[in-house]
């Protein structure tokens, strides 16, 4: 049987093939393909990546830590019917891949010996993100200049600051994917990314600020970044928690501003959305396609073509490209996300949601970036409607159970709503609620839409980049867990 290999063309511009094209050639990939299958196996993958990073650490004016670090390696995956073998090796011979090919398809299947043919056609790559400048050349001295500028702007906010941890990191990642079903694609993944939290110390104790920016690009974030700005704003976030008052409790409206109640959606619909959590029904959102799920005026997007932003990706770990998926439209559920696995079960496409995090792991479906679309209200106009209530300015982490959509989130930046206008900061508290429940009760949803901070997102123990995302809007009624009597 001859099994054909393909790239799938673009109109995106082409550029040339990563390091990995010349570390397994076309042939090696064909023949250790051949013979995972060769003991009847439904379906062979190799995954291979090249992956080299750095990071630098400065804590109050020193630098703490200057690392770089390269992780090279394949993961070979063989399926038989519902049974998965997998191995990985470091060893990107010829016979290090047979090896693990092997490892995996004993895992998979006794087989029936089956000598099955695999075939190469090269074709263009397909670019979503492209670099202007790779991180992996410039001068660590550069970089650290970026966590010196960083913490002087913070401490010039004043006397109260009494420490800036300032961080930076860069990733170039070659990845390339082959497999039996004729798929043949190759990806490179370039990601910087600056953080910085500051402490203050006031009458009320310490209080914390953080930002953070980070982008699928090269050093050219900092041509789109303002990190004085960055600063700035994480000392002001510290600052204004010195005066703030205890968060009230119980049910009331909350605001939520553009961009940092994008990661609500993530944990607390988006994991629901996942194909994997649907077929083992663990997602209150099984068997809802076609019906009323959220507000008419939410559509909720997982969008891997996002040029620059922190999920973005051409292919996914798959090797399926990246796609723009409507997931709810005017409130009703339309689809859900799909790796290979959950699609081939259900005789339907890939999302280009099969994701991983590193050669050393399975791939499962995950989101990319995800956000909400815009409304029509002015953001000013949607806190005026708003008598009394609570306006979130930052959301921090959280947990969530997908099978009841039940959430609890620390709220990091607040402030007091009353009589239409945005007043008294609030210390940290809880939103609780449940995810198709907030879905419901979104009422009013604004124009301004942003994306918010970058994320890493765990499930199952491995961790991928995310982004999410979207424009102020108005949640009716929520819980809050405050600390006011």
């Amino acid at each position: 049987m001859a099994v054909k290999f393909w790239r799938t063309a673009s109109t995106l511009r082409a550029r040339p093939l990563g390091r990995l094209r010349g570390v397994i050639e076309q042939d090696v990939l064909q023949r250790v393909l051949a013979s995972a299958v060769r003991t009847g196996a439904d379906f062979a993958e190799v995954y291979a990546e090249d992956k080299r990073s750095t990071s630098v650490a400065l804590d109050d004016g020193r630098v703490e830590q200057v690392t770089s670090g390269r992780d090279r390696g394949a993961g070979i995956r063989v399926v038989k019917g519902d049974t998965t073998g997998f191995a990985h090796t470091a060893d990107l011979s010829e016979a290090g891949l047979n090896a693990a090919a092997q490892a995996a398809a004993t895992a998979a299947s006794q087989g029936d010996g089956v000598t099955r043919t695999i075939a190469l056609n090269r074709s263009a790559d397909r670019v979503v993100s492209p670099v202007s400048k790779y991180p992996d050349e410039v001068r660590k001295a550069d970089k650290v200049a970026i966590l010196q500028c960083i913490d002087d702007t913070a401490r010039s906010a004043g006397a109260a600051v009494v420490q800036v941890s300032a961080g930076y990191g860069d990733s170039r990642k070659h990845i390339l994917i082959a497999n039996t079903d004729g798929v043949l694609a190759t990806d490179e993944q370039v990601r910087t990314l600056v953080r910085v939290m500051v402490v203050v110390d006031g009458d009320s104790g310490m209080q914390t600020g953080y930002q953070s920016a980070g982008h699928t690009m090269g050093f050219e974030l900092f041509d789109k970044v303002d990190v004085d700005a960055l600063a700035r704003d994480a000392a002001r976030q510290a600052i204004t928690k010195l005066k703030a008052r205890p968060a009230p409790s119980g049910a009331l409206p909350v605001v939520i501003k553009q961009g940092s109640g994008g990661v609500l959606f993530h944990e607390a619909c988006g994991h629901g959305l996942e194909a994997d959590a649907i077929a083992k029904g663990a997602s209150v959102y099984r068997g809802k396609v076609g019906q009323l799920v959220a507000s008419p005026l939410v559509t909720l997007v997982d969008d891997g073509t996002m040029t620059g932003e922190w999920g973005a990706i051409a292919f996914d770990d798959e090797g399926h490209a990246s796609q723009y998926n409507v997931l709810i439209e005017n409130g009703v559920l339309t689809d859900y996300m799909w790796d290979y696995l959950r699609a081939r079960n259900e005789g339907r496409p890939q999302s280009g949601n099969g994701r991983r995090q590193s050669y050393q792991h399975l791939p499962m479906v995950r989101m990319t970036n995800t956000y909400v679309l815009n409304g029509a209200d002015e953001p000013d106009d949607i806190v005026r409607a708003t008598d009394y209530g609570v306006f979130v300015a930052k959301l921090g982490g959280g947990s969530v159970d997908p099978a009841t959509g039940d959430f609890v989130f620390g709220m990091t930046e607040a402030y007091l709503i009353e009589d239409g206008e945005i007043t008294e900061p609030l210390r940290e508290g809880n939103l609780i609620g449940n995810g198709p429940q907030v879905l419901s009760d979104i009422d009013l949803l604004g124009n301004d839409f942003a994306m918010g901070n970058p994320g890493t997102c765990g499930k199952d123990g491995q961790g991928v980049p995310v982004g999410d995302g979207q424009p102020t809007l108005r949640v009716k009624s929520m819980t809050i867990g405050g600390t006011a009597a």
